[in-house]
């Protein structure tokens, strides 16, 4: 005879649940946020204020404040842009982790790429919570075009993002056909 494991009928909690749904990729905006303020720290301890050091022919490490958000926008509005970007992070870094949490696990990228999303949003959230400003030190540029300076959490986020549009190529399905006999009875 074989022994039938009984399936419980009780909800899981605490981590077995969390191995069940998008929370189990929390590891990914943790380790995002942690690099990125291992560098910005770095940089901080390591240059001063607009210093820049050339890395390659095309790319600098350059210390800046971001007062605003990304390219600076907002940067020069006189102070309220800190409270409305901070809301803005603190209310999306909430909605993700909800997500995450009600997220089933047949789901696999999306999560994935919320998480990344979630890293660099906590690290750019607590740049504005503790320095007021988000400090940037990543520069691109070739000859005359300039693209502005960036951080970690800034690439983080870019990542998620491109994840977020792969999600939608590869599980395009999302928007279900109408049958035939569904479109019949629509022109009845």
């Amino acid at each position: 005879m074989e022994k039938q494991a009984k399936k419980s009928t009780q909800p899981l909690t605490g981590w077995g649940h969390v191995s069940q749904t998008g929370l189990r990729f929390i590891w990914i905006a943790i380790i995002g946020f942690i690099l990125d303020q291992y560098t910005k720290y770095a940089v901080m301890d390591s240059f001063t204020l607009y210093e820049s050091v050339q890395v390659l022919p095309f790319f600098n490490f350059t210390y800046v404040h971001n007062y605003g958000a990304a390219f600076s926008f907002l940067s020069d509005a006189g102070g309220w842009q800190r409270y409305f970007f901070t809301a803005i992070a603190a209310v999306v870094s909430c909605v993700i982790v909800w997500w995450l949490y009600h997220s089933p696990r047949s789901q696999r990228l999306l999560p994935v790429a919320f998480a990344f999303i979630l890293g660099g949003a906590v690290g750019n959230l607590y740049d504005r919570l503790v320095h007021g400003y988000v400090i940037d030190f990543l520069h691109l540029y070739y000859e005359t075009y300039d693209w502005p300076a960036f951080n970690i959490a800034d690439s983080v986020i870019f990542i998620g993002a491109a994840l977020l549009i792969l999600d939608m190529f590869i599980n395009n399905d999302a928007a279900p056909t109408e049958s035939k006999e569904t479109k019949e009875i629509k022109n009845d």
